[in-house]
């Protein structure tokens, strides 16, 4: 679990599990490069983890839907990082529809920020880590794996995510570079705007059957508490024999 010296990238650091996620690396020591598209909140969660310490944190703006852009930022974060270690790819967006409502411009919004930003940062990370090796953990989602009633572009593009982290795994093993997907289960500010969508009779049901899917506590964790120390040892060279694996931690929603 230590990261001092570990030199890593956060996208979708400005927020949610991202910020907890930004925060917690520090903490643990490692130097870590804050990617996102809010700037204003990007440099407050940075400054957030600087003084968590005794790592260090800085800011960099990136829609990581455009590669030129993520390429830039790449290039910056590694100059200011001395090089990289570990990429976590949280950026991600979801949106609700039926399925057959979804819009041609919702359906390529969820590919471009979930799929196509996967790529794109994969991509940007794989030449600084192929010649030391270091860690890459996308997130996914359970949506991806079991389906989301409403979501099914969301859904669509998470498996997305899941399929390419289990090929690439495979393809940049030989160069020493771990990649894994994380499906979280957290009360996190988009499963707010989820539950703000339902009308009370919804949402009661929804809670209802939360309870009964869960069978840690009954509802979603902490980002904190529950998703941030798993993404800390993620980093830590006591995951370097873990690969190409969909790694659930949501309190057993996802139990097959």
């Amino acid at each position: 679990m230590e990261l001092k010296g570990k030199r890593l990238i956060v996208t979708g650091a400005a927020g949610g599990i991202g910020a907890s996620v930004l925060r917690g690396l520090a903490a643990a020591g490692a130097q870590v490069a804050a990617l996102d598209v809010n700037d204003a909140a990007g440099e407050e969660q940075a400054s957030r983890a600087n003084a968590a310490g005794p790592g260090a944190a800085r800011y960099f703006h990136c829609d990581v839907r455009l590669r030129g852009e993520v390429d830039a930022a790449f290039d910056a974060a590694a100059a200011w990082l001395g090089g990289l270690d570990g990429l976590v790819n949280i950026a991600g967006i979801e949106r609700a529809a039926p399925a057959e409502s979804i819009l041609d411009a919702d359906w390529d919004l969820m590919f471009d920020v979930n799929a196509r930003g996967t790529m794109n940062t994969n991509q940007a990370a794989f030449p600084y880590l192929r010649e030391r090796g270091g860690r890459i953990l996308n997130f996914g989602s359970a949506a991806g794996v079991m389906g989301l009633p409403g979501c099914a572009h969301y859904s669509a593009a998470k498996a997305a995510v899941l399929g390419w982290t289990r090929t690439v795994a495979k393809e940049w093993g030989r160069h020493g570079i771990s990649v894994n997907a994380a499906a979280p289960g957290m009360w996190t500010p988009m499963y707010e705007a989820h539950r703000a969508r339902m009308d009370a009779q919804a949402l009661a049901a929804h809670d209802a059957m939360m309870a009964g899917l869960i069978p840690l506590g009954g509802r979603l964790g902490d980002p904190d508490r529950d998703m941030t120390p798993f993404v800390v040892f993620m980093m830590s060279d006591g995951a370097r024999f873990i690969t190409g694996q969909t790694l659930a931690v949501d309190g057993g929603l996802m139990i097959p």
